[in-house]
């Protein structure tokens, strides 16, 4: 029996914040950083955007695959008193992207508030450590800060992920927060009463363009953040290439020593991109899945289909496990998707050349509920 290797306390997390994967950068960008820096920033903006797009002359990988320019846009308002709110389809890396400035801005993602129906204002805010409030009453050792009191008190950027899915009065408890900078604490008295934001504290929040239906925000929580929109990944071969990579380090940490094969990934994209977007490849019209076929749900089932392929049969991945890994993210929303990735599988991917897109085709009778 093999022994495995020694890992240390960082490798053995499924998922390290960005501060602790890229710890070396970061601390090699804040040695060199000469530029002038934002109260409260741990980097500087333009060493900050080298930080998320990537510099090849500094050793600097690239992290955040989209348009430079609206980094630009969201680091220049975070530098401001206004929040930063992330808008667009599921999957198109917002929560990467507000991971990543929160790392590079104050050496720490973690302050995170997910949104939902059962968030409340307690988590948001701050709650009661009720053993030592019922002993000695209301007192800085009985409060529990949440994220945007530690945030606050802090000075650094809080992430509130999804935030039209909390309810609305939820929502516009942030209203102070952002406008006035201060969270009061009624239960305390005197100084304690009231805690001010220091130098370096903004909020992040996100929202994907299916659910800003659900709870939608109050005009004046809207007025207090700048809005950006982060689109879907528009080249093929820059999406190919993510999802390879991506798929790959998350196919080590599960173990699986073979690398992704190129010409999978490539069919896996190009299938995930026809079937987002309901246009095929020579431009014809054709159905379009309302499951998300994201770059982040194509990770996903390349990250399937390479445990697939390595554990049941000790190889890569192939087109057979693509087929198998497919229906589980095309039934999520509608039964009908699965027809319509069937008439897919049957009618477009037949006739295409290569080995890959044959085999794709050779194994559609794989697809679940066939």
């Amino acid at each position: 029996m093999s022994t495995p290797l020694a890992q240390s306390p960082e490798e053995r997390l499924q998922r390290p914040p960005a501060e602790i994967r890229y710890a070396e950068e970061l601390a090699a960008l804040r040695a060199c950083d000469t530029h002038h820096r934002p109260p409260g920033w741990q980097l500087s903006l333009l060493a900050a955007r080298r930080f998320i797009v990537g510099d090849d002359e500094a050793g600097v990988s690239r992290k955040f695959v989209g348009d430079t320019a609206l980094v630009e846009r969201a680091l220049v308002t975070l530098a401001t008193n206004r929040g930063l709110m992330l808008v667009g389809e599921p999957g198109t890396a917002k929560s990467l992207l507000s991971e990543l400035i929160a790392a590079a801005v104050s050496g720490d993602s973690t302050l995170v508030v997910q949104g939902g129906a059962a968030t409340t204002e307690d988590q948001i805010k701050y709650s009661w450590n009720y053993a030592l409030l019922v002993s000695e009453g209301p007192s800085t050792r009985s409060l529990v800060p949440a994220p945007m009191l530690r945030g606050m008190q802090e000075g650094r950027l809080v992430r509130f992920e999804e935030i039209t899915r909390c309810p609305l009065e939820v929502q516009d408890s942030l209203l102070s927060l952002l406008s006035e900078r201060v969270v009061s604490i009624p239960e305390l008295e005197g100084s304690e009463a009231m805690a001010f934001a220091r130098q370096g504290f903004n909020v992040i929040a996100t929202a994907n363009t299916r659910d800003r239906g659900v709870n939608e925000m109050s005009a004046a929580l809207k007025r207090r953040f700048n809005f950006e929109t982060v689109f879907p990944i528009p080249d093929l071969d820059t999406e190919i290439a993510l999802v390879e990579a991506e798929a790959t380090a998350l196919l080590r940490s599960s173990g699986v020593t073979a690398a992704p094969d190129r010409d999978v990934m490539e069919v896996l994209v190009t299938t995930f991109r026809e079937l987002r977007s309901g246009v095929g490849r020579d431009g014809s019209g054709m159905d379009r899945l309302s499951s998300v076929m994201s770059t982040a749900e194509a990770v996903s089932v390349a990250h399937a289909m390479g445990v697939r392929g390595w554990f049941l049969r000790g190889e890569p991945a192939d087109a057979a496990d693509l087929v198998t890994c497919l229906a589980g993210t095309a039934a999520k929303d509608s039964p009908e998707d699965l027809a319509r990735l069937r008439r897919y599988l049957e009618q477009r991917v037949s006739g295409r050349r290569g080995a890959q897109w044959k085999a794709l085709h050779a194994s559609r009778h794989l697809l679940a509920g066939g």
